[in-house]
C-alpha cells in the first residue's frame, strides 16, 4: 500500500524535506563529511547525524571514515547499489563514455577517435551498441542504466534539446538528440553543451568547488565556455551563454564557421593553430602540437602562447560582463598548462577591469579530458529518482534498490 503524503507543516513533512536536502546535496557533490553536509544544507550537525543514521540503515546512504583537519570524520555518499548512470561526451574529434554508480565512482570507461564531420545518426547507432557492450562487460544490460547524460560540442537550446545555432555542429542540427538516443537504448537521456557540462563537473566536484561563480573555458578544436553560479549553470534563453569562441577579435579577420569574421576560434581554435605549420612538420592533431611543445619545440610553444594571449583578451570581456570568482581552463589544449595559461593571465591583467579583490584566478581543469563526461554524469544524476527511506529498499524495488511508479513505492526525487 502506498504511503500517504504527510500534511504540510507537520513534523513528518519537515523531516522528509530535511532528508531530501541531505540527499540532494550528496547528489550534487558526491561525497561529503557530516560537517560539510551541515554546511551545504543549512541543517544542524545533530539533525544531519540523525538523518544519515536513518538513511544509512535503510540502505539509501553509505558511510565510511576519513581524516579531516587531523580529526576522524564520517564521510557520506549515496549507496552504490542504488544503480548506474552513464556520461557521454562527443567532442569534435573524440568520444568519451563513462559508467558510474550514484556515488560517482567510475565503474568502466572508454574513449575512441571520431571523424571530423561525424553525424548524429551513425554516431548514436554506434553509441547504443557501445553502451550495451560496456554494461554487458560489468554483468548488466542497458535496462540497468538509470539515465544517460550527453555532452555535445555546440550550444543546446534548453527548451527544445536541439543545437541552437546553425553552422556549429553540422550533421546534428534540427535533431532532438536526447529523444533520438533514448529511442535507441530505452533509457532517459539528457543533453547539454560540452562547455556547460565541463563547467558543471569542475564547479561541483573539481577545482571550482569552493568558488561561488566560475567560468570553465574549454579550448580544443573549438572554443566555448560554461558559466556556473552556486553550482548551477547559466545557459541563457537559447543556450548560447558562454560562446566565447565567437567573440569578435577583428571584424576584418578570417571568416569563421559561424559565418562571422575574426572570431576567437579563427585565431586560437585547433584548426587555426595547426594551419600555421607546413604539412611536412606532421602537425595533424592538437595532440601533435602538445607533444612538440612538451618536447621543447619553440614554434609549438609560441603558437600555444599566442593562442593563450588571444583567449585572455576574450576572457577579459567575459570577466567584465560576468565577473566570475574563478576561471578554469580545460579541453585538449588546456593540457598545455602554463604555456597557455600564463599568457592568458597577462592578457587578463592588461584588458580586464580591475577590482579591489583583484582579477579571477586562472587554474587548470582537475579532470582533464574527462571533465565533460563527469558533467554528463552529473546531469544524469540530477534527474534520477531514488527510493525514499520510508519505503525501504526491499519494498518491491528490485535487486538494485530502485523503483518506478509501482504500488508501494514512495520516491524521493533528486533534482537540481
Amino acid at each position: 500500500m502506498a504511503r500517504r503524503n504527510a500534511p504540510p507543516g507537520s513534523q513528518t513533512s519537515l523531516r522528509e524535506a530535511n532528508r531530501a536536502r541531505v540527499v540532494e546535496s550528496l547528489k550534487r557533490h558526491g561525497r561529503l563529511t557530516q560537517i560539510e553536509l551541515a554546511g551545504s544544507t543549512g541543517l544542524s550537525p545533530a539533525t544531519v547525524s540523525n538523518i544519515v543514521k536513518e538513511l544509512t540503515a535503510s540502505g539509501l546512504l553509505h558511510t565510511s571514515f576519513t581524516t579531516s583537519s587531523g580529526r576522524r570524520a564520517t564521510l557520506v555518499s549515496l549507496a552504490r547499489r542504488l544503480g548506474l548512470v552513464a556520461g557521454v561526451h562527443y567532442s569534435s574529434r573524440h568520444l568519451h563514455i563513462a559508467i558510474a554508480d550514484t556515488a560517482r565512482t567510475i565503474v568502466t570507461q572508454s574513449s575512441l577517435p571520431l571523424p571530423l564531420d561525424h553525424r548524429h545518426d551513425s554516431e548514436l547507432d554506434r553509441l547504443a551498441l557501445l553502451l550495451g557492450d560496456m554494461m554487458e562487460s560489468i554483468g548488466g544490460s542497458l535496462s540497468d542504466l538509470l539515465a544517460v547524460g550527453l555532452a555535445l560540442p555546440a550550444p543546446i537550446d534548453p527548451r527544445t534539446g536541439r543545437v541552437s545555432t546553425p553552422g556549429l555542429l553540422r550533421g546534428w542540427e534540427g535533431v532532438d538528440v536526447a529523444e533520438s538516443l533514448s529511442i535507441r537504448i530505452g533509457r532517459p537521456v539528457y543533453v547539454d553543451s560540452e562547455a556547460n557540462l565541463g563547467g558543471l563537473a569542475e564547479a561541483r566536484e573539481g577545482n571550482g568547488r569552493a568558488a561561488a561563480s566560475t567560468v570553465f573555458i574549454r579550448v580544443g578544436h573549438t572554443i566555448s565556455a560554461g558559466l556556473v553560479v552556486d553550482g548551477d549553470l547559466f545557459r541563457g534563453v537559447n543556450g548560447k551563454a558562454g560562446q566565447i569562441g565567437h567573440v569578435t577579435l577583428d571584424e576584418n579577420g578570417p571568416i569563421c564557421r559561424c559565418s562571422n569574421r575574426g572570431c576567437l576560434e579563427t585565431y586560437a581554435g585547433g584548426p587555426a593553430l595547426l594551419s600555421l605549420f607546413p604539412p611536412s612538420e606532421g602537425m595533424h592533431r592538437l595532440g601533435d602540437l602538445l607533444q612538440a611543445a612538451e618536447a621543447g619545440d619553440g614554434s609549438a610553444r609560441r603558437v600555444i602562447a599566442d593562442a593563450g594571449r588571444h583567449i585572455g583578451i576574450a576572457a577579459a570581456s567575459l570577466c567584465n560582463l560576468f565577473d566570475p570568482e574563478l576561471i578554469v581552463v580545460g579541453g585538449e589544449l588546456g593540457q598545455a598548462g602554463e604555456i597557455l595559461m600564463a599568457p592568458m593571465r597577462h592578457s587578463l591583467e592588461r584588458t580586464a577591469l580591475p577590482s579591489g579583490d583583484g582579477l579571477p584566478e586562472i587554474v587548470g581543469a582537475s579532470f582533464g579530458e574527462w571533465a565533460e563526461t563527469r558533467g554528463a554524469i552529473a546531469i544524469a544524476l540530477d534527474h534520477v529518482t531514488v527510493l525514499d527511506a520510508g519505503a525501504g529498499l526491499d519494498a518491491g524495488a528490485g535487486p538494485d534498490g530502485l523503483s518506478g511508479t509501482g504500488p508501494g513505492a514512495s520516491s524521493l526525487p533528486i533534482t537540481a
